[in-house]
């Protein structure tokens, strides 16, 4: 019984763990819709999270481009398709690239970040401070942090989008051989607006997801240096990992017949 035992053990961990983060994101999330809320904090976050991003999630977005360009003209070339290759770019770009390279990169910036803080806060104890003095952590801690993801995801994938179709022009114009007016009139013909807002929509989820795991591993970590340290490491994976998981979902919303 062992064996049984065991797999027994690891689900009920795994469904209390499942049932803690529920929690924590409903009381997080219910704290952003009411008052009081701390405009100075929320736009600290902003500009930490969606100003201080950009030189990352630009240089993400230049070459994920310049890539997609490069790799979709090996295969096309084969059959012949070689006009489908903006098309391609800017659906691509638009829909999953864009939305899902900016999230992971800035999970594994900002949800890093955010648990870090928050997990330094709560060994020091002044998380306990902050209860001492009548001020509610989740909305001095957690809930600018969830707004300020939210907010801050859609405009950094649109950045990485433009960008990104831009490293596709580049390529394709400069070493692909491509008209750059054809190129941009196929671009815009074939770009539709249902894939900017799958992609946003992707992008706010994302910023929520991160949000939430950084604050919720930091809220809970562990007392000394290793607490903090892991509590770190499990937001940036835990968060990466909910990325992929809700991609799939929120494409299956848009796009399943």
């Amino acid at each position: 019984m062992n064996p049984i035992a065991l797999i027994g053990r690891v689900f009920l961990a795994f469904m209390a763990a499942t049932g803690r983060v529920i929690l924590f994101s409903i009381i997080g999330i219910s704290h952003c819709v009411r008052p009081p809320l701390y405009p100075r904090l929320i736009i600290r976050q902003m500009l930490d999270i969606g100003y201080y991003s950009l030189p990352v999630v630009g240089m993400t977005g230049l070459f994920a481009g310049m890539v997609l360009a490069l790799q979709s003209y090996t295969g096309f070339s084969r059959f012949g398709a070689d006009s489908a290759i903006p098309t391609v770019v800017v659906i691509s770009i638009t829909r999953e690239l864009g939305p899902v390279l900016t999230g992971l990169m800035v999970a594994g910036r900002i949800g890093a970040s955010m648990a870090a803080e928050i997990g330094t806060m709560r060994v020091t104890e002044q998380i306990d401070a902050l209860t001492t003095l009548s001020t509610n952590p989740f909305k001095y801690l957690v809930a600018p942090r969830i707004i300020a993801g939210v907010t801050m995801l859609p405009l950094l994938v649109l950045v990485a989008d433009t960008i990104g179709v831009l490293g596709g022009y580049l390529v394709g114009v400069n070493k692909l051989g491509f008209n750059g007016a054809t190129y941009l009139a196929n671009t815009w013909e074939n770009l539709e607006a249902l894939d900017v807002i799958s992609g946003l929509t992707k992008a706010a989820a994302f910023g929520t997801i991160i949000a939430l795991m950084g604050c919720y591993h930091g809220y809970n970590s562990q007392r000394g240096a290793q607490g903090v340290g892991t509590a770190t490491t499990n937001a940036v994976v835990s968060a990466s990992i909910l990325i992929l998981i809700a991609n799939y979902f929120i494409t299956e919303l848009f796009f399943a017949k």
